[in-house]
């Protein structure tokens, strides 16, 4: 049966597809940087002998593989390639050797079971009907999101997708497992720029003076209570300012002006819109009311990201044919954002956790940090389930 089948082959490719993360891991690109990176992807398309094309938002790759009756439906497969601005200080073989910079919320991962599935699926084509689309996508990690600016150069057409499969390491998770949620998963993601200008002057001075410090501190706290007060309770909602800055304070010294960077997430996008009014409207109130003034300008990020429900529950039924009822998990909701979500604004879509972790060989580090690395054991499930998933969301397959 070609359940077994594919079993079989990513066993047989895992070595291969471990050396191509491995890659991948040594040789990391920040957002908008992949060059490197996606002339690889595109010299593993051409090896396979997979129609591709290079260049979309600079550089991303999409592949194509047709099965029987191409055009009866098309699933696009995704993963995205870029790293983060972090030092690696992990002792492996493979860590990064680009300073600074590293593949640490496992992209390179992603690639290279994007590249493990395309080379299973491309074998087999002749037993799938409809077409898989293979997005390799630049930029995940900074606003706007790659994902943004490749749907507008038009991805999800020539031909038109149908629906999108995506996957994503999960270190809390042990690897042989993988998670899911559906419906609203992950959270839109707003950044919010704030000046606060007063008139400076001598700290014991206050009274000739226009605090835009003590401004400051009032519209942090208004601005939470926005949230803890105007918020429907059953709709999550974040605001955090991770950076002040003041121009010119001292210890004894009034500056004429701080600067605030934030962030805002919630999980509804009508709340979202209303939440952003009442935030301006608030901040600029308190600065006028002080004698001070307010700029907020907020930068529009990633959506919700909606697991459709109907895709959702067909892809779990599926991963349970391919793993095991008792290694596919339900999953919380995550405050964090992620620009698959534009994917998900547009046609059915499922973005899934991949369990990457294994607390007795002490692999337990998040995303994000220093220290991320994975079981490398996740890389023969996460190739053969996408390859599953795939060709059983295109009706095909048998167990």
């Amino acid at each position: 049966m070609i359940l077994e089948d594919i079993k079989k082959r990513a066993r047989k490719y895992h070595k291969e597809t471990v050396d191509i993360r491995r890659h991948l891991h040594q040789y990391p690109e920040l957002s908008f940087q992949e060059k490197k990176t996606g002339k690889f992807i595109k010299k593993k398309l051409a090896e396979l002998k997979i129609p591709h094309k290079h260049g979309i938002a600079e550089n991303g790759v999409v592949g194509i593989i047709k099965g029987k009756d191409p055009g009866k439906k098309v699933l696009a497969l995704r993963a995205d390639i870029d790293a983060l601005p972090i030092t690696e200080i992990n002792k492996v073989k493979y860590k990064s050797k680009n300073p600074g910079v590293m593949h640490a919320c496992g992209h390179d991962v992603h690639t290279a079971s994007l590249l493990g599935s395309a080379k299973i699926l491309n074998e087999i084509r002749d037993q799938f009907t409809g077409t898989i689309k293979l997005i390799f996508q630049p930029a995940e990690e900074r606003f706007p999101g790659g994902a943004s600016i490749m749907i507008k150069e038009g991805v999800l057409k020539h031909p038109n997708t149908h629906h999108i499969l995506g996957q994503h390491v999960h270190p809390p998770l042990a690897v042989g497992k993988i998670g899911m949620r559906a419906g609203n998963y992950m959270a839109s993601a707003d950044e919010m720029y704030m000046t606060v200008t007063g008139r400076g002057g001598h700290g014991a001075l206050p009274h000739d003076c226009i605090d835009p410090v003590v401004i400051t501190s009032q519209i942090i706290v208004a601005l939470q209570q926005v949230i803890s007060r105007r918020a429907n309770p059953t709709t999550p909602t974040v605001i955090t300012f991770g950076k002040i800055n003041s121009t010119g304070g001292s210890t004894n010294i009034i500056p004429n002006e701080v600067k605030l960077e934030g962030t805002f997430r919630t999980m509804d996008e009508k709340w979202r819109a209303k939440a952003h009014k009442l935030m301006r409207e608030v901040a600029h109130g308190i600065a006028k009311s002080m004698g001070g003034k307010c700029k907020l300008h907020i930068d529009k990020g990633y959506p919700v990201l909606f697991n459709h429900e109907e895709l959702t529950k067909a892809t779990r039924k599926h991963a349970v044919e391919f793993l095991g009822k008792r290694n596919v998990v339900d999953l919380p909701i995550r405050m964090t954002a992620e620009d698959f979500a534009y994917y998900s604004q547009k046609i059915p879509a499922c973005f899934y956790r991949l369990g990457t972790g294994n607390k007795k060989r002490g692999i337990t580090s998040p995303v994000h940090t220093n220290t991320f690395d994975i079981d490398e054991s996740s890389l023969e499930l996460s190739t053969g389930l996408m390859s599953w998933l795939a060709i059983r969301q295109l009706g095909n397959g048998k167990i």
